[in-house]
């Protein structure tokens, strides 16, 4: 087990983050790129300024997990270990991620900018979007109650295809729930 540990500007690349558990670390200015962190654990650790994108995350656990400017392009969190899983991303690039069918009832996305990511059959229950681009992301058969996009832009949202009860959205933003239905807003 490693605990308390601060990873600065390595390159995980060529040589891998070893197998194990990692509590409370820090991983500042890493490159993580189509790298192997599949089996590993991490517990309350930090990633921040990283690039995890591409990265073979499958059965990689992040309980409490938190990722500040990050660049995450393609990642696949469905192949996560669920057990615990929460994760905070905060000003992170998230294109084409992949969080089918995962519970992100306890996670938080902030600032992030998150074009074509895949939210089919997740559980977004009072997630929060605060500031984010969701440009070609899809909700599809989601669980969207109480989730608050008031300051998410550029959704497009079918009410008929997801669960919306309580959710809450800005003015602005009622155009995302009524592209479906090809009306005229003006």
């Amino acid at each position: 087990m490693v605990e308390d540990q601060t990873f600065n500007k390595q390159d995980f690349t060529d040589n891998r983050l070893p197998i194990g558990d990692y509590e409370y670390c820090s991983f500042i200015n890493c490159n993580f790129s189509k790298s192997f962190l599949n089996g590993i654990n991490f517990l309350e650790c930090e990633f921040i300024d990283c690039n995890l994108s591409s990265a073979n995350i499958t059965n990689t656990a992040f309980q409490d997990v938190k990722f500040q400017d990050c660049k995450m392009l393609g990642l696949h969190f469905e192949t996560c270990n669920d057990f615990g899983f929460s994760v905070h991303f905060l000003n992170c690039i998230l294109d084409h991620t992949s969080f089918y069918q995962v519970d992100l009832k306890t996670s938080r996305f902030e600032n992030s900018k998150c074009h074509d990511v895949e939210f089919t059959e997740a559980d977004l229950r009072q997630v929060s979007l605060n500031n984010c681009d969701l440009h070609g992301t899809t909700f599809n058969n989601s669980n969207l109650e109480r989730a608050d996009f008031r300051t998410a832009t550029n959704y497009n949202i079918h009410p008929g295809q997801n669960k919306i009860k309580g959710a809450k959205f800005s003015a602005e933003g009622l155009a995302g729930l009524l592209r479906v239905y090809k009306i005229v807003i003006e």
